[in-house]
């Protein structure tokens, strides 16, 4: 858990003062009035300026014209949303290992040094495939029928930390468009309601609660597209090691029969 507030921390601190640089930006930028001559407004040649506005500036110009009471629980589900999956990416990277170099080290090992040469190799190198491997062999002299229970059951404890922490990036990806919606609904209750106190059905009148309550419910889905990318890619993540388990304990396997004849 402390990688995870941690990450969070980096994540949130990044976002606040990027955030804050761009506030500043526009406020620099902001056109100053000025007293110019009107007649040399009028006789200027009009030309037709285009701004061109990039995807992140136009993207937080939305976000603050939104709501702030619904904005800031979608942003709160990007925030800690990101900071876990970065978590897990990191985590799973740095699990991944080459399982042939490591049943190529263990059968070596073991014709030098015997099975406890074979558990120094997978002591000393991280992952868990080697975790596995050094369960397994620890059992090696109970038989090969204990040392095949004993990869598959520490193989489910190790995939089950592998898949840490997926179900509050699950929620936030269902979260998110949830509290898009339901702002968008109030926002609409809100502009009905000003329809109802002003007593005419003027466009100018909900065009601006509709336009906030409608922004609620894109940021929220962009906030599930974001979050559900990362979440497949962590599966993508998780089922290669998953299947490097699976192929590597049955070398394993045939390398203690091999031996163990």
């Amino acid at each position: 858990m402390k990688k995870v507030f941690a990450t969070f921390s980096i994540v949130a601190l990044f976002t606040l003062g990027t955030t804050i640089s761009l506030q500043a930006q526009d406020e620099a930028s902001a056109p100053a009035t000025n007293d110019t001559t009107v007649t040399e407004v009028v006789d200027a040649t009009p030309q037709l300026v285009v701004e061109e506005q990039g995807m992140h500036k136009a993207l937080k110009q939305k976000f603050i014209e939104g709501d702030a009471l619904w904005m800031a629980p979608i942003a709160f589900c990007l925030i800690l949303g990101l900071a876990l999956c970065i978590e897990r990416i990191i985590y799973l990277s740095l699990s991944s290992t080459s399982t042939k170099k490591l049943l190529a080290s263990i059968d070596e090992a073991w014709q030098k040094g015997g099975a406890e040469a074979a558990m120094n190799i997978c002591r000393d190198t991280r992952g868990p495939v080697a975790s596995i491997f050094y369960q397994g062999l620890s059992r090696y002299h109970e038989g090969i029928d204990v040392v095949e229970k004993t990869v598959a059951s520490y193989g489910g404890v190790q995939l089950g930390l592998l898949e840490k922490n997926l179900t509050w990036i699950s929620l936030f990806i269902a979260l998110s468009p949830s509290l898009g919606f339901l702002g968008t609904v109030i926002g609409m209750i809100q502009a009905f309601d000003k329809i109802q106190q002003v007593g005419d059905i003027s466009a100018t009148v909900v065009a601006g609660g509709i336009k906030v309550a409608l922004l609620t419910t894109v940021f929220g889905l962009i906030v599930a597209m974001i979050l559900q990318v990362f979440y497949n890619y962590i599966l993508t993540l998780i089922e290669g090691l998953t299947n490097d388990m699976e192929d590597s304990s049955i070398s394993l396997l045939d390398i203690i029969v091999k031996h163990s004849k």
